[in-house]
């Protein structure tokens, strides 16, 4: 198995791969990215996101990551956030999806990063026991809050947030 960056030549096995994803997740409406959109984005001057390709040994694409970097203000570094993790079923229980986990934390660990975080569906059993068979550690105290859609329009229009 090879863990390699990304390449244009990869887009459009992303965008499918997210839609495969997404499909999973039992939210195939919500994934609206397009191979555009994933070549503005990780392919620019100055990209702001990243993607690693696991390839298996006769070259099909077995599963990706995609990830950006965050900071800790009270750290004061920076730390490796993991968006999207994804093994195509064919290739899953055998190591891609701990092979790519490990690649991030050494970009992680090697540009001396604090910390390594991703969020996880509460029902995916089978992902939360790779997490936690690496020593991952859930934070229960913490919930994840969104603003999108019409919501986020309407309250950055409000001028009484400024």
């Amino acid at each position: 198995m090879l863990i390699r960056e990304a390449t244009e030549d990869d887009l459009a096995d992303i965008v499918a791969m997210i839609k495969e994803l997404a499909s999973y997740e039992k939210a195939e409406e919500q994934a609206k990215a397009t191979v555009d959109d994933l070549r503005a984005a990780l392919f620019c001057d100055h990209p702001k996101v990243f993607s690693l390709i696991a390839e298996a040994d006769d070259g099909a694409t077995a599963g990706f990551a995609l990830y950006f970097y965050n900071f800790s203000t009270w750290e004061g570094v920076h730390g490796l956030y993991l968006e999207d993790l994804y093994v195509r079923p064919a290739y899953r229980s055998r190591g891609v999806g701990g092979a790519l986990l490990r690649r991030l934390a050494r970009i992680a660990h090697d540009n001396g990063f604090a910390r390594m975080e991703w969020m996880v569906l509460n029902w995916n059993e089978p992902a939360i026991a790779v997490y936690n068979r690496i020593g991952g550690q859930p934070l229960d105290e913490w919930t994840t809050y969104r603003l999108s859609g019409p919501a986020l329009a309407e309250f950055a229009a409000d001028p009484a947030t400024d």
